[in-house]
This record gives C-alpha cells, structure tokens and sequence, in this order.
C-alpha cells in the first residue's frame, strides 16, 4: 500500500521563507488584522486494482477583533474517488461554509499558540457507479449536516506578512442526515489526536 499526502502549502511556504530578509520585527498579530489563510491536501492510494485518490481546498479569512481575539469565515471543497479495481467506482464531493473564533496567547510574537472553535454547515453528494458487462448504472445519493470543533494550533511567522500555522483536531460533533424523506441523523463524536486531523496552512496578514 502507498499513500501520499501533497501539502502544495507547505511547499510553497518553505520556498517564500528561503526568500525573505531575515527581518521579523513586525510580525505577530494585533488588534485590527486581517488575515487569510488556506490549505491544499491531494492524496493518492494503491494496492493492486484497487484505488484511491481525494483533493480537499479550505480557504479561511479572519479578523483581530482584539489584541488576543480573531472571528472569521472558512470554507471547505473537497472530492475523492474509490476504484474497487473490478466494476465499482464511488465518487464523493462535499462543500461546507462555516464560522470560527481564534484566541491567541501570544499574538505579537513571531510564534504563537492558539485555540480555534469553529461551526460549519455542510453538504456531500455520493454517486455510485456500477459495472455488469457493457452496463453502468448509477445511484446519486445526498446528505446535508453541521459540525463543531476545539482545535488547538500553532502560528509562525516567516516574515512581516507571512506564517505558516497547523492545527490539530482534538474534539469534533458531526450530524449529518441522509437527504430522503423520513430519514434519521448519524450523529458521532470524536476526541483524540488523530494525525489525519493535522492540517497545516499558509497565512497572510494584510
């Protein structure tokens, strides 16, 4: 088995790093910044026939309402794609817009921890295509859902506008509801330090 994962952010923030003065004395955060910020994940899995491959997009703004305090908007665009390598193929796109709250402990210095609770709204599209002989036929299913999560993470600053942060999930709720008539939500919680919930991400402050 072979799995990837392609963080094109972190690639693209070592390169800027390599190419800025070595000046950081106006980093950090402060009352009045914005900033924005996102991630890019590919993966790609294989044993044999069976294959699968998945892209996820999550930009996010934010404002310092405080010296400590940022409130912002995220969104999140992701799809993968399940080859059972015999006659199944299983597509999966999912779209989410939701809202978070950051307080960071340290904000005006070049490195900061901090703690991010956020809630999103989401939607996932599953369609399912099946293989007999010269046949396909397809099933579209539809679920809408919403989410909370605590997240702690970490902010460095490579330059006076640029940082790098990662966040690691560590309590998530999630309700999603198939959409069909008389249908139950799935609700799950989850608590742990689960490295597939590690994301990292680039930051520019205006």
């Amino acid at each position: 088995m072979k799995k990837v994962l392609l963080t094109a952010v972190a690639v693209f923030a070592f390169s800027f790093a390599n190419a800025q003065d070595s000046s950081t004395s106006g980093s950090g955060f402060s009352k009045g910044n914005l900033f924005i910020s996102g991630s890019v994940g590919v993966t790609s899995e294989k044993t044999g026939d069976v294959k699968s491959t998945g892209f996820n997009f999550s930009p996010k703004a934010g404002y310092f309402v405080s010296n400590n305090i940022a409130v912002g908007l995220a969104l999140g665009v992701g799809s993968t794609k399940d080859d059972n390598g015999v006659n199944t193929i299983v597509k999966d796109n999912n779209f989410s817009v939701g809202a978070f709250g950051r307080y960071y402990f340290t904000p005006s210095s070049q490195f900061s921890v901090f703690g991010q609770l956020g809630f999103d709204v989401n939607s996932t599209k599953s369609t399912t295509d099946v293989t007999v002989g010269n046949v396909t036929t397809s099933t579209v299913s539809k679920a809408n859902g919403f989410g909370v999560a605590l997240a702690p993470g970490v902010s460095y600053f490579l330059s006076n506008h640029f940082a790098i942060e990662a966040a690691w999930g560590v309590l998530n709720f999630n309700s999603n509801k198939p959409d069909v008539a008389g249908a139950d939500a799935t609700t799950n919680v989850n608590f742990g330090l689960n490295l597939n919930d590690l994301n990292f991400g680039l930051v520019y402050k205006f």
